[in-house]
């Protein structure tokens, strides 16, 4: 593609998708919590995603908060919990 092109936005070209990166992850009440790497800038985005096989179908449920740190380490505690919390309040009804 001629430097134009991309410059101007003329035939782009589809980015290939990528997996989420696990930055951490916890087994709960039979659940899988996940911490998913979502950058905002220079720092970290909370998400999540929880994880549960129900009737030999893995359900899968994405959740993204306002919070944002630089600290990987704090992120991922705060997603995790984040996580539990969800499962607490909603159950499996957070995948109807």
């Amino acid at each position: 593609m001629s430097f134009f092109k991309k410059l101007f936005g003329g035939g782009s070209e589809a980015p290939e998708p990528q997996g989420d990166k696990v930055m951490g992850e916890e087994g709960y009440k039979g659940f899988t919590i996940k911490a998913i790497e979502m950058k905002a800038g220079g720092e970290l985005q909370l998400a999540g995603l929880i994880e549960k096989d129900i009737g030999g179908e893995l359900k899968s449920y994405r959740f993204i908060r306002a919070e944002r740190m630089s600290s990987r380490e704090d992120l991922v505690a705060l997603a995790l919990m984040k996580g539990r919390q969800i499962i607490d309040e909603q159950g499996e009804q957070i995948y109807r």
